[in-house]
């Protein structure tokens, strides 16, 4: 407990939002790969967000939908299709023809190019069978960096409960946060699961009370996804720890906030 009271600390320190690219510098570059993960880093962002499921033989593969037809063209259902086959597929022409050498990365590939001091969302988009191989690939990361996110509260929960040293958030529209006893039920339901952060939309009507009270807890805040700067000024004057774009670099800029 005291590794994430000293985390929130650093965080909150900061004058301004860190920027984390949503599945990487996305408006750059195909979503989830490696080359949005580098375009990133290039853009001066803080972190990275990327998307994971479980592909049918268990690796952990870095794609946001529950089939490739997206972004991949072929249509495969990720989780009742091999890696094998997974990593064949084009991941990034869709985008643009330049991109089409792209494929679909695994989690481990994504930790090896994190640089030193950077954050990394590690978003959860199946159910609690993914603990287990997770706890295998993320044996070696730091938990200062490398944190969990969800919609699913149980995932959210086994992840506190199995790999207790990292940040688990709970990820949520927070849609009718404002009517009467909504907030009280809403920071219950983060001591329930064990959340240590929580991860909202940029248009949930959040009061500055609520958020006062959510980080006095500590909890780590973030706000998604944001790809204006007008959006950007008035979620960070609600407080929040970071901002996740898919364009880190335009909102810095425009900002003007530093690194």
């Amino acid at each position: 407990m005291r590794g994430f009271l000293l985390l929130w600390l650093a965080v909150s320190a900061h004058a301004q939002p860190l920027l984390i690219a949503h599945r990487g510098a996305s408006a750059a570059a195909p979503e989830n790969t490696l080359a949005a993960f580098k375009a990133a880093w290039k853009e001066g962002a803080d972190g990275i967000e990327g998307d994971f499921r479980l592909s049918q033989d268990g690796k952990i593969v870095c794609i946001h939908d529950e089939t490739t037809k997206r972004t991949c063209g072929s249509k495969l259902t990720v989780a009742e299709t091999p890696w094998a086959r997974l990593r064949q597929l084009d991941a990034g022409s869709w985008k643009a023809k330049s991109f089409s050498t792209e494929r679909i990365p695994l989690l481990e590939d994504v930790l090896g190019i994190l640089p030193p001091n950077k954050y990394f969302f590690i978003e959860i988009k199946c159910g609690p069978e993914i603990i287990q191989p997770l706890k295998k690939a993320v044996a070696g990361a730091d938990p200062k960096w490398v944190m969990f996110i969800s919609f699913d509260p149980t995932v959210v929960k086994a992840c506190r409960t199995h790999l207790p040293r990292f940040q688990a958030h709970l990820v949520s529209k927070l849609d009718g946060i404002h009517k009467s006893g909504n907030e009280a039920k809403q920071l219950q339901w983060l001591d329930q699961i064990d959340a240590t952060g929580l991860q909202f939309k940029h248009t949930a009507k959040v009061s500055k009370v609520f958020m006062a009270t959510l980080k006095s807890t500590p909890r780590l805040t973030a706000c998604w996804t944001v790809d204006d700067v007008g959006t950007a000024r008035r979620v960070a004057a609600l407080g929040v720890d970071f901002i996740t774009t898919n364009r880190p670099g335009m909102i810095r800029q425009q900002a003007g906030w530093t690194k």
